[in-house]
């Protein structure tokens, strides 16, 4: 009799537990489509945090996001600025103790974390409006905002101010493009140089020999294309993604600097979320996915001067006119051949360090 009661209450624990974990364990590839909106806000609830990598608060004005996903689900936000190939080695890296739950990268680096296997995928309920050049075909990443690569200067250095990639080659001023080695935004300014010079997607080299060139003339800075560098004088000239150039300005000094789209042309790109696939908070990253992608989440992006990757989307007036005017953008365009571009950012680096940074040696 009483190994009959022992086993029932064995069996019952059992069960308890069993059901515990289906009700708290971590979204999965294959359960994370099957709940609902509502179940997914009810979860990323109970988990209360949503940790990211590179996604500060002054990169297209996450902050009003990260402010929102607190006031609305409780959410509490920390971030780790870094490199979208540093975030795609960290998930990696911390698969058996996960630390991130979300991460923001630039698109060709989605791709990449695919390989790596470090996603997982959910599709938010504007999957239909996002093009499919856009998203990953089962929702792996998908592009939020997209930017074109500009070009910010510092009117208090600079006195015939540059715009076009002309004006730059003639100047005697030092240049910054960032970490080409491994940020998005840096490689995507040598892609954004490249097409503007005749070049494209699989063919980079007159944007190499451009950036050589200034490497030899010892006008090429290494210097982080940071706020607090632009603020203290430290960079002249930068390549920054439209949306960072125009929120620097705006940070320091509105009357400081002059943001510009280079008259030859520029490349316009995306960034994309990618949620981990060992986040310890799942739900809170789909939760957090789903609101950048709502109305108000592509407004608060396109504060930080950011442009939605959804069309439909209708920004305040006082939010539109302080962008770049329209007829700046008229030779700047999309990566036509994503494939050739992924296998360029591929071996960039390694051409970067050998035939540009070996001048600065």
């Amino acid at each position: 009799m009483k190994k009959a009661v022992r086993a029932r209450r064995i069996l019952l624990s059992m069960i308890v537990c069993m059901i515990f974990a289906i009700l708290v364990m971590p979204a999965t590839p294959s359960n994370a489509q099957q709940l609902s909106l509502k179940e997914i806000e009810e979860r990323a609830r109970q988990e209360g945090m949503i940790v990211s990598v590179g996604m500060p608060d002054a990169w297209a004005n996450w902050k009003d996001t990260w402010r929102d996903l607190e006031v609305k689900y409780g959410l509490k936000h920390i971030d780790t600025d870094m490199s979208s190939a540093e975030e795609i080695a960290k998930f990696e890296a911390e698969k058996n103790n996960p630390t991130a739950d979300i991460g923001d990268v630039g698109m060709a680096f989605g791709p990449v974390a695919v390989e790596r296997k470090v996603t997982q995928p959910f599709k938010t309920s504007y999957w239909d409006e996002i093009p499919d050049w856009a998203k990953d075909k089962e929702g792996h990443w998908i592009v939020g905002y997209l930017g074109t690569m500009a070009v910010i200067t510092d009117k208090s250095q600079v006195k015939n101010l540059p715009r076009s990639f002309e004006d730059i080659k003639n100047g005697d001023y030092k240049v910054a493009i960032g970490d080409v080695t491994k940020a998005a935004q840096a490689q995507m300014a040598v892609l954004a140089t490249a097409i503007a010079l005749g070049g494209d997607e699989s063919n980079i080299k007159p944007a190499i020999d451009f950036f050589a060139a200034l490497a030899k003339q010892g006008r090429l800075l290494l210097t982080d294309v940071l706020p607090a560098n632009f603020e203290k004088g430290e960079i002249p000239v930068g390549f920054l993604w439209d949306f960072n150039a125009l929120g620097y300005r705006d940070q320091i000094d509105p009357d400081r600097f002059e943001v510009s789209i280079p008259k030859e042309g520029s490349v316009v790109s995306g960034y994309a979320t990618i949620i981990n696939k060992y986040a310890p908070h799942p739900h809170a990253a789909m939760l957090t996915r789903e609101y950048i992608l709502s109305d108000a989440g592509q407004i608060n992006l396109a504060k930080g001067y950011a442009r939605p990757i959804r069309s439909s989307v209708k920004l305040p007036e006082e939010v539109a006119k302080k962008m770049i005017p329209m007829e700046q953008y008229a030779n700047a365009r999309p990566i036509k051949d994503f494939k050739a571009w992924e296998n360029t950012a591929k071996m960039l680096p390694q051409i970067w360090q050998e035939q540009v940074l070996v001048y600065l040696r």
